[in-house]
């Protein structure tokens, strides 16, 4: 079986000349974050016409995470001789369907069983789409592609998450989720229509001498990618805590948290016009961006010009992070680059489930304003070892 490959007609190029199936995967990506973050928005009315409290409706999205974070990889794993678009296609079949589970749930088991759906598409599609979208281009575009699609997810913070929130507001959140699954669906025609079919990798040579180099280098992209992740989740969880701590309107979370997102693309254009020239330097500054923005929130809290302040520009610095991980793990060549997606993929949701119980803990224990600080730690790690594993990220990428 190692040696089947599937082979395509499909050559990598240019950005330009990938342009049809970026745009099919950054509206995946889109429509997969959006499936991901949407009960974030209306766990009260689900809580409410479920019979269920908002802590155990909230178990819908730390399950969801955790779920990703587990089978990410096996998952890879098992169907690593199949067929990569077939295999894209139907992850968003199941995200379409897990939404429509959920939509025409009569229980809150029935929802659970729709989530459980979408959550294991989701451990399987990211792992695909970072995959994919490096092997549409020549190795020395990989970072802009991969920037491209990474901006589908930004754009479901920033677009997706909001929009569908005020819709299951105005007309009920089995509307809201109905509407994400035709939102699937039609996903699923353009991906079809518009995504080239590429090859299976074949795995690494056992003999390669720099085999154990480069895993090494994989190894320590995804431990800095699991902290950084920790680190922001530890914070972004509970911002809108925070914000209202600080004496903002309940009406002004919102705009903020949108006004967040919109400053998340800008981080992440700016990855995308730096990471195939300086991928090292363009790390460091966002990682630094965001460890001092961080550290101004906790010291700056609760005042609410100050909190403001900070939090636009940890937004923005954030906005860099995962197509900057995604871009230098696959250049690690440390494993298949299905099996890269995969790791950071897990190793991601390893930090937004871990980091929604740190930041808990926190709150629960020190207080509201040690939460940033305790963040802010976690990031920091993530920068040592970014500054240390200097070959995992180099000045330049290789051509």
């Amino acid at each position: 079986m190692s040696g089947i490959r599937h082979p395509s007609a499909w050559r990598p190029g240019t950005v330009r000349e990938a342009a049809g199936g970026i745009v099919a995967l950054t509206l995946a990506t889109f429509l997969a974050l959006t499936t991901e973050m949407l009960p974030v928005g209306v766990l009260p009315a689900m809580g409410d016409e479920l019979g269920v409290s908002a802590s155990i409706a909230g178990l819908l999205v730390t399950v969801y995470a955790f779920m990703v974070a587990v089978l990410a990889v096996p998952l890879t794993l098992w169907t690593r001789h199949l067929p990569r678009k077939p295999l894209l296609l139907a992850t968003l079949g199941a995200y379409t369907l897990g939404n429509v589970v959920v939509a025409l749930a009569p229980s809150f088991a029935v929802v659970a069983a729709g989530r459980a759906i979408g959550g294991i598409a989701h451990a399987l599609f990211f792992s695909l789409s970072i995959a994919y979208g490096s092997r549409l281009v020549a190795p020395e575009f990989t970072g802009r592609a991969l920037a491209l699609v990474t901006a589908g997810a930004s754009a479901g913070f920033v677009l997706g998450v909001p929009l569908s929130t005020s819709l299951g507001t105005a007309l009920g959140w089995r509307v809201a989720f109905g509407v994400l699954a035709i939102g699937c669906a039609i996903a699923l025609v353009l991906v079809a229509v518009l995504l080239p079919a590429v090859d299976v990798e074949p795995a690494g040579d056992p003999a390669d001498p720099e085999r154990r180099a480069r895993r090494g280098r994989l190894a320590a992209v995804s431990t800095a990618n699991a902290l950084v992740y920790l680190g922001q989740y530890t914070v972004y969880t509970y911002v809108a805590v925070i914000l209202l701590a600080a004496g903002l309107a309940a009406t002004g979370v919102g705009p903020v948290l949108l006004v967040i997102g919109a400053l998340g693309l800008a981080g992440t254009w700016f990855a995308g016009v730096t990471l195939d020239r300086r991928p090292r330097a363009s790390l460091l500054l966002v990682l630094a961006v965001m460890v001092v923005a961080l550290v101004a929130l906790g010291f700056a809290f609760p005042g609410l010009i100050g909190v403001l302040a900070a939090i636009a520009a940890w937004g923005a610095a954030f906005g860099a992070i995962a197509s900057s991980f995604q871009t230098a793990a696959i250049r690690t060549r440390g494993a298949t680059a299905d099996l890269i997606g995969a790791l950071v993929n897990a190793t991601a949701n390893i930090g937004i489930g871990g980091g929604a119980a740190i930041g808990g803990a926190v709150l629960a224990g020190v207080g509201l304003g040690w939460v940033p600080i305790v963040g802010a730690v976690l990031v920091v790690a993530g920068l040592v070892v970014v500054v240390v594993a200097r070959r995992a990220f180099p000045a330049l990428p290789a051509r």
